[in-house]
């Protein structure tokens, strides 16, 4: 198959659903800013990073503790709100986040994280399902992976701006303003969300009291499972990874945005082939594979610890992370496809809402742990490894998840 006929497949995704995308985008730049540089300017602000680490979590307990509950709400509901709600509160409560950094005060800065999450939750509940509802299943695979390319662009974007800001004006473009900068544009996702102008396709509607038997509970558990170990897994080194090279390898936040923004290039050109790859070799190569050997380059990536101190040691850990970063996140699109197919079309709310739930209570959890092995003066490398041991026993489950999946198609 050429190229051009691979980018036909994405042109013919519904226009509202690439409005959502866009959207999504512009809101991206801020969790991406979020990510490679909030703990550079906790950092710089005087917070240990047992403490970042404690601060962090709390961005995820909110989603924890909702996610379930907002998965039933938007059964049979319009989702539009919900976008619009996101597009506007994660910008305001993002300004409040910086302003909290600035008075010194832990408990606003909570207490920020907590609503921040609450408002992501919103973006991460009702993605799926309406790309589900109001796109024909011959493009789910494209219209699911533009929308997980929307984390890889936003990367590329803040982390070469950074980069390139920072070397004209390192105290004018620091990572606070960067941070703001990203912020303030993060507004403009509002206007495509409301051009979101289609009559949207609604589930079917469940009666509370009907819950428990409506829904496959035993599929959604057994598709839940691998998602929970990976998940649990990630919150001990995703989060905090940028403290990992700071701390261990010496690196800054400029030098870290260009890591970033060039294992997401990848990410993203990844991410366009996937459904190509899942189609013409099977999940099996499309997740299991992948997955196996970003597992290996974290392995090589945290032992590099031991060794630490020399250039060659720390030019090969940032060639780890950059090998490591898109063979995990190419696979994310097709494990959620999986998923999705896998439990069938009437528990696809509610498993997209327990991902969340398992993603944000997983890393809460993760976060909380790795703040006090930190506190405890636990080496980086430890902590990485058990991510290493989670990853491994989620990739065979997975494996073990496909092989069931096309054992009940071929029925």
């Amino acid at each position: 198959m050429r190229f051009s006929e691979i980018l036909d497949n994405y042109k013919k995704v519904p226009l509202a659903i690439r409005y959502l995308v866009l959207a999504e985008l512009i809101i991206q730049l801020i969790n991406s800013s979020f990510f490679l540089l909030l703990n550079y300017h906790l950092e710089h602000s005087g917070f240990e990073d047992y403490e970042i680490g404690d601060i962090i979590s709390w961005r995820f307990a909110g989603v924890m503790l909702l996610a379930f509950p907002m998965g039933i709400f938007i059964k049979g509901r319009k989702l539009k709100p919900l976008f619009l709600t996101a597009a506007f509160g994660l910008p305001t409560t993002s300004l409040f986040i910086l302003w909290a950094i600035e008075m010194q005060n832990t408990s606003l800065l909570s207490f920020g994280m907590f609503i921040w999450g609450l408002f992501w939750l919103c973006l991460q509940v009702a993605g799926m399902p309406f790309i589900l509802n109001n796109c024909d299943k011959e493009y789910h695979s494209e219209a699911i992976s533009m929308l997980f390319q929307t984390w890889s662009f936003g990367i590329c974007i803040v982390g070469f701006l950074n980069y390139f800001l920072h070397a004209f004006d390192p105290v004018l473009f620091s990572e606070r303003n960067v941070i703001l900068g990203c912020t303030l544009f993060g507004y403009l996702a509002v206007y495509f969300m409301l051009k979101i102008n289609i009559k949207e396709n609604l589930s079917q509607k469940i009666p509370f009291k009907k819950i428990y038997q409506f829904y496959d509970w035993n599929k959604i558990l057994f598709v839940s499972i691998p998602t929970l170990i990976i998940a649990f897994g990630a919150g001990f080194t995703i989060p905090v990874i940028n403290l990992f090279f700071l701390h261990v390898h010496g690196v800054p936040s400029d030098t870290f945005s260009v890591m970033g923004a060039t294992t997401y290039v990848m990410v993203a050109m990844g991410m366009t082939f996937m459904p190509y790859i899942r189609r013409n070799f099977g999940y099996s190569i499309a997740i299991t594979l992948f997955q196996s050997l970003a597992v290996l380059a974290l392995f090589l990536m945290a032992i590099t610890e031991y060794f630490a101190g020399t250039v060659f040691v720390t030019t090969l850990a940032i060639g780890f992370y950059i090998i490591r970063q898109p063979l995990m996140n190419v696979a994310g699109p097709m494990t959620s496809e999986l998923s999705m197919y896998f439990v069938g079309e009437k528990n696809q709310e509610i498993i997209s809402a327990l991902n969340a739930a398992i993603w944000s209570g997983s890393w809460f959890f993760s976060m909380q742990a790795f703040a006090w092995l930190r506190e405890q003066e636990y080496r980086y490398v430890t902590i990485f490894l058990i991510t290493v041991g989670f990853y491994a026993v989620g990739v065979v489950w997975y494996q073990y998840l496909i092989k069931l999946y096309y054992k009940n198609k071929s029925k």
